[in-house]
């Protein structure tokens, strides 16, 4: 029969199942199913990919775009072939009772073959036998069926003359009936969604789109809401079928907030509520940066300004007119920490809501972004396992991943994001979203679904925010994800206020070369300071700020700043009540703060570490008179929910229009570095690299030139004198640099020693800011720094940091996906195994999660010390339950509990849950002697105890 037959009323056999319902017994036909995947990723061509990323697509192809929008949706309907085979239909007995006499028959020995795999392999003849060309490893055939293979997230190795043989298909895939229907339902979905011929090429970068787009469309119809009612009123045939699918997916495609959505045109003072008017900087980039993209097309640009002088909102700028001219849509914000995204998270969302829009989702995807209570609502549950999609693909199952997240709606909101788009990596697809910057790095390591990531990433503007904020290890990750945007024509806008030339010109060159650009070897790309470039991907030319725009710039951010150095000693705190001695870093601290404790004020002391923080705390804990609230402590080694309420709480009171307190002082941690826009009169710091300690500075009395008039200054503030930046030196008895063990841990022992030989300079004159920023950074981070060379022991710090950064860049390299250019078989993408808890972003092991708890008498664990909230433990943890543990956790260096005891086990039945899989239970006795209770919890050579004051306490055991 052929396909005008194969499509009528009892035309091809349909009862093949390709979804099955435990709860109910229903059985869905696998031709639907199919039919349902490639309606959905027909629809999703239309409203979801955008012009930049269908051109991607149909070059990729060598096709025009209609020609390839069919192919696509052929393709996406292809990927689950492979469960027409006896082993996916024996699976369930129900469901196989149902198979005709003739396919029983046939079936012969069966064989376990995933059927991921078994849709590459049979595949691969299957689109032989349409004209695709099988002539190699990059052929159109073999890439094509690995994309087949792929739609489970990593794509699969191919041997053609083995596995993938026509012999070893029919050994293991069935016999000639089960090819044969194969081969009708190939031709059949071929002639359904109109393709009319095979494509002469298919590209890595077009592949990878595909792929990433089969995954969404088949999560999408795979939905239990989505396929039941289809199983409940089957069609007739399968040309009416299709018809009834593609009306239901774009129903579907728009219900899940799929669809993208302009916005509106509007003026610069409603989309950013606040501002009168651009600076000069955003000025410029309004007046220059259209006529260059329109005239050059997407590309990549680089601004940097001094601290809190608006590089947020000229992102946002140069986003807009990116997408106006680059057929992209939408923007993701990456950021170096959860604190940044948080807070990144409300000004994009306010943005997008100044528009107006219908609908336009605004998600916020780091590792504990449920707790944000600007982003709440979210199910954490895993969803009802009811619905058998065959089994995982062996060890390439990440039980991490995949996992559909709950379907039920809720009521509708300006910019909130839909249910669906909220679950794990679905939130990476809306329009609008803000992430911590591993979620994006791991794209370019080989994980699953990193095709899905890439398809997130690509087809809107990329905001790389604190670009300078990345050690060696992370930074060659970046410089990779860089390369494929290029490749993939993405615009990228990377936004510092302290980073070297050298990086600013490294980032800026693996663009370019992603987009086909070479010899930029010598070509610097440094847009000075304060400034933008733009590099058109075209040409690879630097477009530069006007000088008397940056003239201009320079001027009205103009102010001065102080930076005092006191020589203190070093030494912790150790028992409460020892006698901190003058000349001692406790005593220096305490001293500089005098003004805000006796007169008021607002002031942060900067702590190079947690344990730092602690001691500084519980030192001026012991001497403070004043109202306790009025001291602070804010570090990460606490509970989710206390440290994102500390952090809300901070950005309310000592941000711009917040109700200043009249006194409060902040004990804080490098958390102060990211994005925080907060202003303070007083600060104090331990001794940092010149770029952190140029940060910090941004936020001395930040917003003295917008109070103007106001009298939100304590009455002994100076306006005429420059605020001051109190920096703390560590040193030994000769008056020489000692850092503290730990430190180095931090920065590069290096970079501080640099840092500390640069501040008698700074000493002798106020710094001007911005004029100064460039040229400090310079000296310490730039390839030229000369400080180095000072001393024989500085060189020798400077060549160990050398052969650390080396070391760390070779490992990194380890395990980053090749360049397009350099991928022959798609399966080059996941020659390792990795999956998204193994994959590391940052050196080092990966942190551990403990969860502090109380027990009683008789054993029973609680989540409080009054013992009235039990600690859950059931099968099926509620979305109350999870977030009441997951507020509660610490995350904690994983060698500090590397050899945790069987009472630090949890529950058996958080192991079944991805969110709780990797916590560890820090458990404290209610019944306890003092002493025992001032050490804590043994973990090895660890004694850590959770301190409802100080947080979370260490205490290693020489």
């Amino acid at each position: 029969m052929g396909v005008v037959e194969d499509v009528r009323f009892e035309g091809v056999d349909l009862r093949p199942w390709g979804k099955f319902d435990r709860a109910t017994r229903m059985v869905y036909s696998l031709l639907f199913h199919l039919i349902d995947v490639g309606a959905v990723a027909g629809v999703l061509w239309d409203r979801f990919l955008t012009p930049s990323q269908r051109e991607v697509i149909s070059v990729g192809l060598s096709m025009s775009q209609e020609r390839a929008r069919a192919l696509v949706s052929f393709l996406a309907s292809m990927h689950d072939i492979g469960k027409l085979i006896p082993y996916f239909q024996s699976l369930e007995s129900v469901a196989r009772m149902r198979l005709g006499e003739d396919l029983l028959a046939d079936a012969g020995r069966v064989v376990e073959v995933p059927h991921a795999r078994a849709s590459m392999h049979a595949g691969l003849h299957l689109l032989g036998e349409l004209g695709f060309d099988l002539s190699g490893s990059d052929s159109p055939a073999v890439r094509a069926a690995q994309c087949l293979g792929g739609h489970h997230g990593r794509f699969l190795q191919l041997d053609v003359d083995g596995a993938a043989s026509a012999h070893r298909v029919l050994a293991t895939l069935g016999g000639p009936v089960w090819q044969g229907l194969r081969r009708r339902y190939t031709r059949l979905l071929w002639h359904l969604f109109a393709v009319d011929e095979a494509p002469e090429r298919l590209s890595v970068e077009a592949a990878v789109l595909i792929t990433g787009l089969t995954m969404v469309a088949d999560r999408v119809a795979s939905q239990r809401r989505y396929w039941v009612p289809n199983a409940h009123t089957p069609s007739f045939g399968a040309a009416e079928h299709h018809t009834h699918a593609r009306r239901q997916a774009e129903e579907e495609v728009e219900r899940l907030g799929l669809a993208r959505f302009p916005l509106d045109r509007v003026p610069f003072t409603t989309a950013h509520p606040g501002l009168v008017e651009p600076n000069a900087l955003q000025a410029s980039v309004i007046e220059e940066l259209p006529r260059l993209v329109a005239g050059r097309g997407s590309g990549i640009a680089v601004v940097t300004d001094a601290m809190g002088a608006g590089k947020s909102v000229t992102a946002l700028e140069m986003a807009r007119i990116f997408n106006e001219h680059c057929g992209t849509q939408g923007v993701m914000w990456l950021l170096p920490s959860t604190a940044a995204a948080d807070q990144a998270y409300e000004a994009l969302d306010r943005y997008v809501r100044a528009h107006r829009p219908e609908y336009a989702p605004v998600t916020l995807v780091h590792h504990h972004s449920d707790l944000n209570e600007a982003y709440t609502q979210r199910r954490l549950s895993p969803e009802d396992a009811s619905v058998l999609d065959g089994p995982p693909d062996g060890p390439f199952a990440d039980d991490q991943d995949g996992l559909f997240d709950d379907e039920t709606e809720y009521g509708p909101a300006a910019a909130g994001p839909d249910r669906w788009l909220r679950g794990r990596d679905h939130a990476l697809l809306a329009q609008y979203t803000v992430t911590t910057i591993d979620q994006a790095q791991m794209a370019v390591l080989p994980v699953r679904h990193s095709a899905l990531r890439m398809l997130a990433l690509s087809g809107r503007t990329i905001v790389v925010d604190e670009a300078h904020a990345l050690d060696a290890f992370s930074q060659m990750q970046l410089l990779r994800l860089l390369h494929w945007l290029g490749a993939l024509n993405s615009p990228v806008v990377l936004l510092s206020a302290t980073m070297p030339a050298s990086t600013t010109t490294e980032l800026v060159r693996a663009y370019l070369s992603g987009a086909g650009r070479t010899g930029l070897h010598g070509v610097p790309f440094a847009p000075g300071y304060p400034g933008w470039l733009f590099a058109d991907a075209a040409t690879g030319t630097a477009h530069l700020m006007p000088e008397p725009s940056q003239d201009r710039q320079r001027a009205a951010q103009r102010r001065t700043a102080r930076i005092r150095t006191r020589q203190v000693i070093y030494r912790r705190l150790g028992q409460a009540g020892r006698s901190v001695e003058a000349g001692e870093r406790l005593a220096v601290i305490a001293d500089t703060l005098q003004p805000v404790v006796h007169r008021g004020g607002c002031a942060a002391v900067v702590c190079a570490t947690v344990a730092d923080a602690q001691d500084t705390y519980a030192y001026l804990r012991s001497i403070w008179t004043g109202p306790a609230h009025d001291l602070v402590l804010l570090h990460s080694r606490v509970g989710e929910w206390r440290r994102q309420n500390s952090l809300a709480a901070l950005r309310r009171e000592l941000g711009p229009a917040g109700p200043r307190p009249l006194r409060r002082v902040v004990v804080t941690t490098s958390l102060l570095d990211m994005s925080l826009d907060i202003d303070v009169d007083v600060m104090v710091s331990d001794l940092a690299s010149a770029a952190r300690l140029l940060q910090r500075l941004g936020r001395l009395g930040r917003f003295t030139r917008r109070w103007a008039g106001e009298s939100r200054r304590p009455v002994w503030w100076d306006g005429d004198d420059s605020p001051a930046l109190t920096v703390l030196h560590p040193v030994d008895s000769r008056g020489a640099t000692s850092l503290p063990p730990g430190w180095g841990t931090i920065e590069p022992p290096v970079t501080l020693h640099e840092t500390a030989r640069l501040l008698p300079q700074l000493e002798k004159k106020p710094l001007l800011v911005p004029d100064d920023v460039q040229d400090l950074v310079e000296q310490v981070h730039g390839v030229t720094s000369g400080f180095a060379a000072e001393t024989a022991r500085l060189q020798r710090m400077a060549a160990a940091h050398q052969r650390r950064t080396s070391r760390l860049q070779q490992l990194s390299a380890l395990h980053l996906v090749p360049p397009p250019k350099r991928v022959s078989s798609l399966a080059d993408l996941h020659r390792q195994y990795l999956t998204t808890a193994q994959a590391a972003t940052r050196p080092g092991v990966l942190p551990r999660r403990l969860l502090p708890c109380y027990q009683s008498a008789d054993g029973h664990l609680t989540l409080d010390a009054a013992g009235l909230v039990p600690l859950p433990d059931q099968e099926h943890l509620s979305p109350r339950h999870l977030r009441s543990i997951l507020e509660h956790t610490v995350p904690v260096p994983a060698a500090w509990a590397a050899r945790a005891g069987a009472r630090h086990q949890p529950p058996a039945s958080w192991k079944q849950h991805p969110l709780l899989t990797d916590t560890l239970l820090l458990p404290t006795s209610l019944i306890t002697r003092e002493s025992e209770r001032d050490r804590g919890e043994q973990f090895g050579h660890h004694w850590l105890r959770m301190d409802n004051e100080l947080g979370l306490l260490h205490h290693k055991q020489q």
